[in-house]
């Protein structure tokens, strides 16, 4: 079964066709700008193919699966003879509210309540449904699958999930915490039980996805039962760009202050805060890097808030599990900085965590960089939610 993923967004589309029968990729790539100029970063990963790196008009989403479609089956460039041996089509769907708690096959009804989920997401439902039509228009009866980012984390407890608000609000309007890097939180858990030769019904588990977005899950024998995003992706960590948790009489404080409107403040704390915020430097991790190693007392604070948060947070759900037998970093900082994940365990001694430096210094790869005498142990395992939305749709669809 050859299963092609998307991932699209307001004015982007991301894809992978993976052959299910080895888990393999065989082609990825990158559709930018739909709607203005548009372009197409096509890479086959099958010998004899070269890569397509050009323009290519996308005045809609339509037209950018068209192209995907053309380059999948081109001779030159293709890794299928024909749409026909594409099975079927894993879709991202960032927000399914408390409507979806698993991945679902793909018809009106599941559109319609996607589309009502839209309030909780606007940003991205919108551009998931538009990436759903645009394949359905293009590719007819072909099945598709909804993979949601929030589905993972319906296993809270009200006592993880609900604010201490009104009830009514809750009841009327659906506000409360929902989280987000579902899909990641899952494979890297999964993984993480795998590589320990134990059944994730047995493990408890903090994950922590570390990235310009960045969340943490406590994952008690294989069921979230906490994380750190809430009704948004907004809170919780500080992050590249995002303020993470704050005393919401600031933002009263602030608009009073300035003459904010909402959507300014709101701008503020999703675009022009966190770490970014805070150095005045970058939301990139490694220039706050290279900026505190040449002394930049503001870089070196973000990167000090960043790892006390991610340390501070993880221990709250140690306590939340009432123990740990693994924490796992992955995702863009989680993966490749290894003075990240040592500063953050530094924090661990309580835990009787032990860090192996030839072990963290290394990338790319599933890997345990705590001591074989630490009594927590720490794995690097890098993320792959594209295959987690290949695996839902075969299991739905096959």
């Amino acid at each position: 079964m050859k299963i092609l993923v998307i991932n699209a967004g307001s004015s982007s589309l991301k894809y992978q066709l993976i052959d299910m029968e080895t888990e393999s990729v065989m082609a990825k790539g990158l559709c930018e700008r739909i709607g203005i100029d548009g372009h197409l970063k096509h890479t086959p990963l099958v010998e004899g193919k070269t890569v397509f790196d050009e323009d290519v008009a996308m005045p809609t989403h339509s037209e950018a699966i068209a192209a995907v479609i053309d380059k999948l089956t081109s001779p030159q460039y293709g890794v299928v003879n024909s749409m026909k041996e594409i099975d079927a089509v894993g879709h991202r769907v960032v927000h399914g509210g408390e409507k979806f708690a698993s991945s679902v096959l793909i018809n009106d009804e599941v559109m319609k309540a996607i589309e009502e989920c839209t309030p909780f997401a606007p940003l991205h439902n919108p551009a998931n449904i538009t990436g759903i039509n645009a394949c359905r228009a293009v590719m007819g009866k072909v099945p598709m699958v909804a993979v949601f980012d929030t589905a993972f984390h319906q296993t809270m407890p009200g006592k993880a999930y609900m604010y201490a608000l009104p009830y009514q609000y809750y009841l009327s309007n659906g506000v409360r915490r929902y989280g987000f890097h579902g899909t990641s939180h899952r494979y890297v858990s999964a993984r993480c039980a795998e590589l320990m030769g134990k059944p994730i019904e047995e493990l408890k588990i903090v994950t922590c996805h570390m990235g310009n977005g960045s969340s943490l899950a406590a994952i008690d024998h294989g069921k979230c039962v906490d994380t750190s995003m809430g009704f948004t992706p907004l809170v919780g960590l500080p992050m590249g760009t995002r303020c993470g948790d704050l005393d919401a009489g600031v933002i009263q404080f602030l608009m009073n202050k300035y003459g904010y409107g909402i959507d300014e403040m709101l701008n503020i704390l999703n675009k022009k805060s966190g770490v970014l915020g805070v150095s005045g430097v970058s939301s990139d991790f490694r220039d706050l890097d290279k900026a505190a190693a040449e002394g930049n007392e503001r870089a070196q604070l973000a990167l000090d808030m960043f790892h006390y948060w991610v340390a501070k947070v993880a221990g709250s759900y140690v306590a939340a599990m009432n123990g740990v037998d693994a924490i796992v970093f992955t995702a863009g900082v989680g993966e490749n900085s290894k003075a990240t994940r040592a500063a953050i365990a530094s924090y661990f001694g309580y835990l009787g965590v032990k860090i192996d430096d030839a072990a963290n210094s290394k990338r790319g790869e599933d890997v345990m960089i705590s001591t074989p005498d630490s009594k927590v142990k720490v794995f690097v395992i890098p993320t792959n939610e594209e295959l987690v939305i290949a695996r839902d749709t075969r299991d739905i669809v096959g």
